[in-house]
């Protein structure tokens, strides 16, 4: 009961006992002010100066890091292995699995023949630049050309915070529907490449792929799109073009 005589006790409190706890200050709010602190702001500053140190770091040492970011049961693991499999001939390729919790994805990108690290977030739906730096570090990424992050399966968390990334890619499937670029614009904005999979089902889902493209295009007139099957491997040959085009520039 000690903790309890404690809160009345405190409650019960005058004013002029609550000001020989917290003196006034010289200059007294009214009591209608108040202080509004932008502690969001200064997250995603600190985030985004440390995501550019991380950046440069991976530049120097010529590594390319991709962060594929898309909602759960998209395909980012199904993508991602038949992308590693048409490549990890030509580049050493590392993977961060990122999940809440488990280690499915990484046993399934472990048997693809490639390094790989698996990252719990402890319940957080992103990764964040702090877990990613660790993540790389674990992967030994320095002696690795081309490295991906499968980030949390999400297309809102993701979008925000930047993880030192050289390019965001970013998977919707069709069965998600042609309007998610109206209901998630922050993803489709700061992506650089949207891979629009499960083309091979598109009919079944009813989904419009040129009112998702123009959706998308009011928001980012820039952004590569790739419509693909990640299962039959159809469209594959334009996103693995794009990407082997980017790792020679790089």
């Amino acid at each position: 009961m000690p903790d309890n005589q404690e809160t009345v006790y405190w409650n019960k409190r005058s004013e002029e006992d609550w000001e020989s706890v917290f003196p006034k200050r010289e200059k007294q709010m009214d009591r209608k002010e108040f202080h509004t602190i932008e502690v969001k702001a200064q997250v995603l500053e600190d985030q985004d100066r440390q995501a550019e140190e991380l950046r440069s770091a991976l530049t120097r040492q010529k590594t390319f890091f991709v962060n594929l970011m898309a909602s759960p049961g998209a395909g980012k693991t199904t993508t991602l292995g038949r992308t590693v499999d048409a490549l990890k001939d030509r580049y050493r390729i590392g993977v961060l699995e990122a999940d809440a919790d488990g280690d499915v994805d990484s046993r399934t990108m472990a048997e693809c023949g490639v390094r790989v690290v698996q990252v719990h977030t402890g319940g957080s739906c992103h990764m964040d630049v702090g877990m990613t730096r660790r993540g790389l570090e674990e992967l030994g990424a320095q002696d690795l050309d081309l490295v991906f992050l499968e980030n949390v399966g999400n297309l809102v968390c993701p979008a925000e915070f930047d993880v030192g990334a050289h390019k965001r890619v970013m998977i919707l499937s069709t069965p998600e529907g042609h309007d998610k670029p109206l209901k998630y614009p922050l993803m489709f904005q700061v992506s650089d490449v949207l891979l629009v999979n499960k083309m091979d089902a598109a009919a079944v889902f009813d989904f419009d792929l040129d009112e998702m493209e123009k959706a998308v295009r009011m928001r980012n007139p820039s952004i590569r799109i790739f419509p693909v099957s990640a299962l039959s491997g159809e469209g594959f040959d334009q996103w693995l073009s794009w990407l082997t085009e980017q790792l020679e520039a790089f």
